[in-house]
C-alpha cells in the first residue's frame, strides 16, 4: 500500500519528516518498506511554453519548438512526439539536466538542427509505464494551462510528494486505505482526523430501482452484501490532474473519469467497488450465484477464462458479466461512449475471492482487500461517495435509492477486559487513565467500572480485534513496544544436548562420511515415475495442486532416485566416480490419511571406484559386496538386540533381479542393498551403480543392545581352518550362523577366506574355507579343549547342512 504523505496531510497536521514518520508507523502498527521520493536525483527539470512548432526540414516525424523556459529568450528543442503543439505547456529538461534512470540531458544536434535539452514523456522521468495515462502513453505530457514557465515541474505533477511504501499485514487490512491509516495515525500522535465527508445530490423524480433489478442467488456467507446505484448521463473523459496525480502515486493507473473515481474510492474507503456500462445490461437485470460447468467470460485484460464452480459471478440476465470481486468483464466495460453507469458496491466472502484470484492467476487491487478482509459498515457510504464524485467528474445525475440485492446489520463488537489482566501479560503497571486514554485515541467508545474492567465497543473499521488479547496488542502498541519492561527468564538452567534421535542421526552423517560417502541434497519434490521407484514400501505418492514445474509435481518415496539424479549430474560432467549419501525424508500416504507420514531415511549410491588410482594402487570398480560392507558396518554401529539378515529378493523391478538383497532386522523389513537395474541405469544415463536404503526412523526405533566394550586379551589366539563342498543353494549366513551357534564360548570370529566353483567341483556344489578363531579373555586355551569345540562344529556341519569336509 502506497500512502501519499500529502494525501495524509488532508487529514492531519503532520509536519515531522516522511522518514520520522515511516518509523513511526513500522514500530507500531505495519512494516514500511521504504519512503519513495519521485524527484529524487532530478534536476533542472522546468515548465516550458512551446510558442512556436514546424517540422522537421530533414525528417517525416521530428519537430522544431521554440520553447519559453522562463529565460530571457526561448530555447529551441527538437522533438518527436506525435501530440506536441504550439500553445502547450510541456516538460523541459534543460541541457546538463538529469531525469530518469540517472540519464543526463546534453546540447545535441538532430537531423543538423541544434537541439538545446529535451521535452519529456512521464515515463522518461522514471515513471513506471504502467502508470501512465493511455492518452499520453505515445508522446510528451501535457501540463496545465496555468502551469509558470521554467518553474520546477515537479509540483505539477505530484513528484513533490513523499510516498510510504508499506508492507501491510494480512490482519490489517484497514491500513489497506487512506481513511483506515489516517485512524491509526490519528491514534498514534493523539489527533482527531478530519474525515471526507459525502455531498451526494439525488434526482427526485428518477428511482433506480425502475431501472435496476438486482438479486442475490449465491448464500449469505458468499456474499453477505450487494448494492447498486445508477448515474445517468455521464460524459466519460480523462480525470481532472489532481485525481490522475493521486492514483498513479498511489501505484494505480488513470484510466478515465469513471474508472478511476471507483479506484480513488477504494484507495480512500478500503471499498472496492465496480463501474459497468448500463447499457450493456440485458434491461437493467442483475444477479449474483456461482458459476456453472463449462461457462467462460472474458474479462477485462481480453483473456477468455474457462469458470470454476467456486467462482463468483455477476451476471446480467443469467450471462456472466464480472469476475466478482476479482475482474470485471470485457462486455460491460466502461468506454468513451458510455452514458449510463451502474455502480456496485458489495462484500464478498474472503476465502472465495482468494480461491478465484489463485485458480485464475488475477491478483487485483480489489481481491487483496477482500482477501484480507474489508470494512462491512462503509460499503454503502464508499458507494455514495463514489456515484457523487462519478456524477461530478461526468456532469452525470445520480438516480433517487440504492438498489439493494442483499444487505446486513453491522453492529460493532463488544470486548471486556481488565486492567490487572492487562499488566499482567504486558508486565507492565500502567493506571486505569492511561489505557482509558489509549482507547480514546483509537477511537473505541469504552466504559469503566468499578473494579477497572473496561467495556470497549469496537467500530466496523477494525474488524480484526475480536477478543481481549487483540485489546492488550492495542494497548501495547499505542504505549510503545520500547516501553515495555524486559525481563530475563528464570529457572534452573539445563545443560543443552540432542536426543537419542538427534544424536543416531548426526552418528549417522559421521560414520557414512568416514566410509568414504559425501552427503547430498536432494528434492523432495520430483516426477511421479521418479516417486514411485525405489519405495520400499507399498505407498500412494503425494501430488501437489499447483506445481511449480512439471519437474517438481510430486513428494518422494525414496532417497534413491534423487541420489542417481546426482550421480548423472556428475557423470555428464566427466565426474565418474562418486560415492554419495542423504539422510532425508521420504513421505508415504495411504487413502485414509488427510497428511502423508514424514519418515526419516538414509540412502547411498556409487559408481565408479572408491580408491583413487595411484602409481601403486589401479581403481578397483565398487560391487555388491563393497556397499554391503559400508551397510553391514553402519548396522554394526547402531548395537541392534536383534539380528540382521539378508535375504535376496526380486521385489524391486528398479533394482537387478540376481544382486539384490532385503534387510531384515528380526523380522522387520529396515531396507535393501544391491546393484541398480541396468535398464534403469540406462534411463538415468550412469554407469554401473549400487545403492542402499534404510529405513532410519525403524532402526532408531528398533531395541539396542548395551555396548560391552572389553580389553583386549593378553592370552593367544588358536585357528583352524575348515573347507567344504556344500550345495549352492546353502547361504554363506547360514554357515556362519550354525558355526557361531555350535563353535562354543570361546569362538570369537569366523572368517570366509575362500570360494571355489569351478573344475573338479561337482555340478550344484560350491567350495567355501574358513577360518575359525578361539580365544579366552582370562587364560591360555588348551588344545584339546579347541579340539572338542572344533569337532562339534564339523559334526555339525555333516548333519545339518550336508557338508562334505574337505
Amino acid at each position: 500500500m502506497k500512502i501519499s504523505y500529502a494525501w495524509l496531510r488532508d487529514y492531519l497536521k503532520l509536519d515531522l519528516p516522511a522518514d520520522e514518520l515511516a518509523e513511526k508507523i513500522e514500530r507500531t502498527a505495519v512494516e514500511v518498506d521504504g519512503v519513495i521520493r519521485p524527484s529524487e536525483g532530478l534536476k533542472k527539470v522546468v515548465v516550458g511554453d512551446v510558442l512556436e512548432c514546424v517540422e522537421h526540414p530533414d525528417s517525416d516525424h521530428l519537430h522544431i519548438c521554440q520553447v519559453d523556459v522562463g529565460e530571457e529568450d526561448p530555447i529551441q528543442i527538437v522533438c518527436g512526439a506525435p501530440n506536441v503543439a504550439a500553445g502547450e505547456k510541456v516538460i523541459v529538461a534543460l541541457p546538463n539536466s538529469w531525469i530518469g534512470d540517472h540519464t543526463k540531458i546534453k546540447r545535441s544536434k538532430m537531423r543538423g538542427v541544434v537541439s538545446n535539452g529535451m521535452l519529456c514523456a512521464l515515463d522518461e522521468l522514471g515513471f513506471d509505464e504502467k502508470l501512465v495515462p493511455k492518452e499520453v502513453a505515445d508522446g510528451i505530457f501535457i501540463l496545465p494551462a496555468d502551469a509558470k514557465p521554467g518553474e520546477p515541474v515537479f509540483s505539477y505533477i505530484g513528484m513533490d510528494d513523499e510516498i510510504i511504501d508499506m508492507s501491510v499485514t494480512p490482519n490489517r487490512g484497514d491500513m489497506l486505505s487512506m481513511n483506515g491509516t489516517a485512524h491509526e495515525l490519528a491514534a498514534i500522535y493523539d489527533q482527531t482526523p478530519t474525515m471526507p465527508t459525502v455531498d451526494l445530490h439525488e434526482a427526485t423524480d428518477d428511482l433506480a430501482d425502475d431501472d435496476l433489478d438486482v438479486t442475490v442467488e449465491a448464500d449469505e456467507q458468499a456474499v453477505p452484501q450487494y448494492k447498486m446505484r445508477l448515474i445517468k448521463n455521464v460524459t466519460v473523459a480523462p480525470s481532472p490532474l489532481w485525481l490522475q496525480i493521486r492514483l498513479w502515486n498511489a501505484g494505480m493507473r488513470p484510466i478515465n473519469n469513471v474508472v478511476d473515481a471507483t479506484n480513488y474510492i477504494l484507495m480512500q474507503y478500503g471499498q472496492p467497488l465496480h463501474a459497468f456500462d448500463y447499457d450493456s445490461l440485458t434491461a437493467g437485470k442483475v444477479n449474483v450465484r456461482f458459476a456453472k460447468a463449462g461457462e467462460t467470460l472474458t474479462t477485462l485484460d481480453g483473456e477468455e477464462r474457462d469458470l470454476l464452480d467456486s467462482d463468483l459471478l455477476i451476471c446480467s440476465n443469467d450471462q456472466p458479466i464480472c469476475l466478482a470481486g476479482t475482474m470485471g468483464g470485457l462486455d460491460s466495460e466502461v468506454t468513451d461512449m458510455t452514458t449510463s453507469i451502474a455502480l456496485e458496491g458489495a462484500v464478498f466472502d474472503a476465502v472465495k475471492i482468494r480461491k478465484t484470484a489463485h485458480n485464475h492467476n488475477l491478483h487485483s487491487e480489489a481481491s487483496m482487500r477482500y482477501e484480507r478482509g474489508i470494512d462491512h459498515g462503509a460499503t454503502q457510504t464508499a458507494l455514495d461517495a463514489a456515484a457523487a464524485m462519478i456524477a461530478e467528474l461526468g456532469n452525470g445525475t445520480v438516480a433517487n435509492g440504492t438498489v439493494i440485492g442483499r444487505d446486513e446489520d453491522v453492529e460493532p463488537v463488544t470486548v471486556k477486559i481488565t486492567l490487572s489482566r492487562i499488566n499482567h501479560v504486558l508486565g507492565t503497571e500502567l493506571s486505569a487513565e492511561t489505557v482509558a486514554d489509549i482507547f480514546r485515541r483509537l477511537d473505541f467508545p469504552t466504559t469503566v467500572s468499578t473494579d477497572n474492567e473496561y467495556t470497549v465497543t469496537i467500530p466496523s473499521r477494525r474488524w480484526d480485534i475480536h477478543i481481549p488479547a487483540d485489546l492488550i496488542e492495542e494497548v501495547a502498541r499505542l504505549y510503545g513496544y520500547d516501553n515495555l519492561p524486559s525481563t530475563l527468564p528464570t529457572g534452573q538452567p539445563t545443560i543443552g544436548k540432542l536426543n537419542e534421535t538427534q544424536q543416531i542421526i548426526r552418528d549417522s552423517r559421521k560414520l557414512m562420511e568416514s566410509a568414504g560417502l559425501t552427503q547430498a541434497i536432494s528434492y523432495s519434490l520430483t516426477t511421479e515415475t521418479k516417486a514411485r521407484a525405489f519405495a520400499l514400501h507399498a505407498s500412494d505418492v503425494t501430488k501437489l495442486d499447483f506445481p511449480m514445474s512439471s519437474e517438481r509435481t510430486t513428494l518422494r518415496l525414496s532417497l534413491i532416485s534423487g541420489l542417481l539424479d546426482d550421480l548423472a549430474y556428475n557423470n555428464a560432467r566427466k565426474e565418474h566416480n562418486v560415492a554419495l549419501y542423504e539422510e532425508g525424508r521420504v513421505f508415504f500416504s495411504q487413502p485414509e490419511q488427510v497428511r502423508p507420514k514424514e519418515v526419516e531415511h538414509i540412502a547411498g549410491a556409487i559408481t565408479g571406484s572408491m580408491v583413487e588410482k595411484t602409481w601403486g594402487t589401479a581403481e578397483n570398480p565398487v560391487d555388491f559386496y563393497q556397499i554391503k560392507g559400508i551397510v553391514e558396518g553402519y548396522l554394526k554401529s547402531l548395537a541392534l538386540a536383534e539380528p540382521v539378515r539378508y535375504e535376496a529378493t526380486t521385489d524391486h523391478p528398479e533394482m537387478h533381479p540376481g544382486r539384490t538383497a532385503n534387510i531384515y532386522v528380526g523380522d522387520d523389513l529396515v531396507g535393501f542393498v544391491g546393484q541398480v537395474h541396468p535398464t534403469t541405469a540406462k534411463a538415468y544415463k550412469i554407469r554401473e551403480t549400487y545403492v542402499f536404503e534404510l529405513d532410519l526412523a525403524a532402526l532408531i526405533a528398533a531395541p539396542k543392545a548395551h555396548q560391552q566394550y572389553q580389553p583386549i586379551s593378553k592370552f593367544p589366539s588358536i585357528t583352524r581352518d575348515v573347507a567344504m563342498l556344500i550345495d549352492d543353494q546353502v547361504s554363506n549366513a547360514a554357515i556362519v550362523a550354525l558355526i557361531n551357534d555350535k563353535g562354543g564360548a570361546h569362538l570369537q570370529k569366523v572368517q570366509l577366506f575362500d570360494v571355489y566353483n569351478g573344475k573338479n567341483v561337482p555340478t550344484g556344489k560350491k567350495s567355501l574355507a574358513y577360518t575359525l578363531t578361539y580365544q579366552d579373555q582370562n587364560a591360555t586355551l588348551v588344545d584339546d579343549d579347541v579340539t572338542k569345540a572344533f569337532e562339534k562344529v564339523l559334526t555339525a556341519l555333516t548333519d545339518d547342512l550336508g557338508a562334505e569336509i574337505r
